[in-house]
C-alpha cells in the first residue's frame, strides 16, 4: 500500500512532504506533487508534515478523491523527481483551504517556468 497525494496540494506544493520522505517517492508537476506507488514504502513521514492534510494512505483516500489514486500512478511515471524542499507556490496561501481545485490541476511536469 502507497500513499497518495489528493487535491488539496493542487495550486499549493508545499515540499514538507519531500524533505521528510527517506526513499524519494516524490514527483514534481506544475502546481502539484505525486507520489510514485512502487516507490513508496509505506512509512506516513509525509502525511502529519503536509500543509494541506493532502496525504492520505491508499485505503484512507476519501471517495470524492479517488481519482487521485490513478493520477498518481500516471503523473509520477511523465514527472520529474523531486527530491529537496522547495518554496510553495505564491498563491499557496490562497488556495490551501480552497475546495473544488480539480479544473486547475496542470497535468505539465516540473516546477512552474
Amino acid at each position: 500500500m502507497a500513499y497518495v497525494v489528493a487535491e488539496p496540494c493542487i495550486k499549493c506544493k508545499y515540499t514538507d512532504c519531500v524533505e521528510v520522505c527517506p526513499v524519494n517517492c516524490f514527483y514534481e508537476g506544475e502546481n502539484f506533487l505525486v507520489i510514485h506507488p512502487d516507490e513508496c514504502i509505506d512509512c506516513g513521514a509525509c502525511e502529519p508534515v503536509c500543509p494541506t492534510k493532502a496525504i492520505f494512505p491508499e485505503s484512507e483516500l476519501p471517495g470524492k478523491w479517488k481519482e487521485y489514486q490513478a493520477l498518481n500512478t500516471d503523473l509520477s511515471g511523465k514527472w520529474p523527481n523531486i527530491a529537496e524542499k522547495k518554496a510553495p507556490l505564491p498563491e499557496a496561501e490562497e488556495f490551501k483551504e480552497q475546495e473544488g481545485k480539480r479544473p486547475q490541476l496542470s497535468m505539465a511536469g516540473g516546477a512552474k517556468k
